[in-house]
């Protein structure tokens, strides 16, 4: 199958390994790109953080190239984020295999609000509200933005090309704000009508809300918010149980 793989550059290696691995062509368009900020305000009493919280491997690449400190304690969303800490060294990481909200709960089970403050290295708009949703359990969460995820501005012509001659059988989609900038892309490049054949592939139904409003052949969605359950999806459609999937 071909598949386009919108992630950005710095997230997709392991998803397009994964896919090739599988025998399928991966055709990758990075519809965020990555952009660490030039200047920091990093919040008081961000150095007596008792855990760092990771939503996305992004933030602990960001952190890691700001913050020699590799001894906090780590609690990732999910095994991907999980697995880009520890590659960054942190020897002490937990995941909680799920979304904004797993962690929040993973959180309140181990740590105790009165060891100090947490400390959410995030992009300027971050999905979902970890402070809110630890707020009410006593935490205190000290955000620190750190990079910005910014949407690329038009598809590459090599996508719209392969949109137009009905060459991309799926398009995967991992967070929000990439299946929002697919969207208005795909609109403003009046590509919508190209995507009746393909199947959207999607991590979370969050992530599927942002792509209903165009016509897909089908949108599917992983039985859990990691990548290993989206590849097993992809496993189904390519065995032919596209429409049980």
């Amino acid at each position: 199958m071909r598949v386009l793989v919108t992630r950005p550059r710095e997230d997709a290696a392991g998803l397009v390994a994964a896919l090739e691995a599988r025998g399928h062509e991966a055709l990758l368009e990075p519809l965020l790109t990555i952009a660490l900020r030039d200047k920091v305000d990093w919040p008081a009493g961000y150095q007596a953080a008792q855990a760092l919280l990771i939503t996305s491997a992004n933030g602990a690449r960001a952190f890691a190239a700001l913050d020699a400190r590799r001894g906090l304690p780590v609690y990732a969303v999910g095994d991907a984020s999980a697995a880009a800490a520890r590659e960054l060294g942190f020897a002490e990481v937990a995941s909680a295999a799920g979304n904004v909200d797993d962690l929040a709960a993973l959180v309140v089970e181990k740590l105790d609000p009165a060891a100090g403050p947490l400390l959410h290295p995030a992009a300027g708009k971050p999905a979902g509200d970890l402070q809110g949703a630890l707020a009410t359990a006593a935490f205190t969460v000290l955000r620190a933005v750190l990079y910005d995820a910014q949407p690329a501005e038009a598809l590459s012509a090599a996508c719209t090309s392969a949109l137009n001659d009905g060459l991309i059988d799926v398009v995967t989609f991992f967070s929000p704000r990439t299946a929002a900038a697919f969207a208005s892309l795909v609109t403003a490049a009046d590509l919508s009508q190209d995507c009746r054949k393909v199947t959207a592939l999607c991590l979370s139904e969050a992530v599927a809300a942002q792509i209903s409003g165009l016509s897909w052949r089908q949108i599917v969605v992983a039985a859990r918010p990691e990548q290993d359950a989206l590849l097993e999806k992809l496993d189904a459609l390519a065995a032919g149980g596209a429409d049980r999937a």
